[in-house]
């Protein structure tokens, strides 16, 4: 079983590091595992401090302009690309999520740098690109069209990224393939897993290595 813990967290909204610190530690010697689901604005004191207890975390990327960082997030690019590398280096697992706005940040230029980075980081990072629906206070804009995720996911496949899944659109892209054969190893349906051919983290088919954390330490 895994804790995720749902940091929100901006220069005016600090998230209580002390309270999280805690809580994982406190699962950790339960034997769960800690999963952060955060925007990446942390400092890296924080990072290396919960290390310990920090089995994954999931970084919403959102986009690769610092301007949209400043005016939209009140926050700075430069330092969720840096928990990004320190993350990896910790040896924390790392996923990134993408909402993909229209006319926002869905321009082949944005795209390709927020996916090339991801490959130089590490192409074995998992790629989470998620459909805008316009909800709440955001009503301004469409729908993100599924044309549009197919091609940031081709975009994503181009620049060496071997996992890529297309998020809140039900039975598009959710499953992993092995990065060789390309057989799918584990079927989703939703938050589901309907068939699982992953043996000793290697692909049950051709036998390549398959990144991931399939049991904790």
């Amino acid at each position: 079983m895994v804790v995720r813990v749902f940091l929100i967290h901006t220069p005016s909204q600090p998230f209580f590091f002390e309270y999280a610190y805690d809580t994982a530690s406190l699962a950790s010697k339960e034997g769960l595992g800690n999963n952060f689901v955060t925007n990446g604005f942390m400092s890296p004191d924080a990072l290396e401090a919960i290390k310990p207890y920090l089995n994954a975390c999931n970084v919403d990327l959102k986009s690769f302009r610092e301007e949209f960082y400043k005016e939209i997030c009140q926050a700075h690019l430069q330092p969720v690309l840096d928990s990004i590398r320190l993350m990896k280096k910790l040896n924390i697992w790392v996923e990134v999520t993408t909402l993909v706005v229209p006319d926002v940040n869905d321009s082949e230029e944005e795209l390709t740098q927020i996916a090339r980075f991801i490959a130089d980081t590490d192409p074995d990072i998992p790629w989470h690109i998620s459909r805008f629906h316009p909800d709440y206070k955001y009503t301004d804009s469409h729908a993100t069209p599924l044309e549009t995720l197919r091609k940031a996911c081709s975009i994503g496949k181009r620049e060496g990224l071997r996992y890529i899944y297309i998020g809140n659109v039900l039975g598009e892209s959710e499953d992993t393939l092995c990065p060789s054969c390309q057989r799918t190893l584990i079927r989703r349906q939703g938050f589901y897993i309907s068939d699982y051919k992953v043996k000793d983290s290697a692909c049950s088919f051709c036998g390549t290595s398959v990144a991931g954390v399939f049991s904790l330490p």
